[in-house]
């Protein structure tokens, strides 16, 4: 099953770059900076952190529970 996790946008300015990252767990991220460079990195860390913490998320509902009697 293929699913979009994330769309980017990347716009050149006067100032430099804005990226926009849509995602259904954050709704719409805006991230600026003067370098591509840079933007890309930004964004990547962002994407890399709501995944593991998402992951972190779904793990911990998965965990067997203790049955006391």
């Amino acid at each position: 099953m293929e699913e979009t996790l994330y769309n980017i946008e990347i716009h050149k300015n006067e100032t430099g770059y804005l990226g926009k990252l849509f995602s259904d767990m954050d709704g719409v991220k805006e991230f600026k900076n003067e370098y591509l460079d840079q933007l890309l990195r930004d964004i990547t860390i962002d994407m890399q952190l709501a995944l593991e913490e998402f992951s972190n998320r779904t793990a911990d509902s998965f965990e067997p529970h203790e049955i006391v009697k």
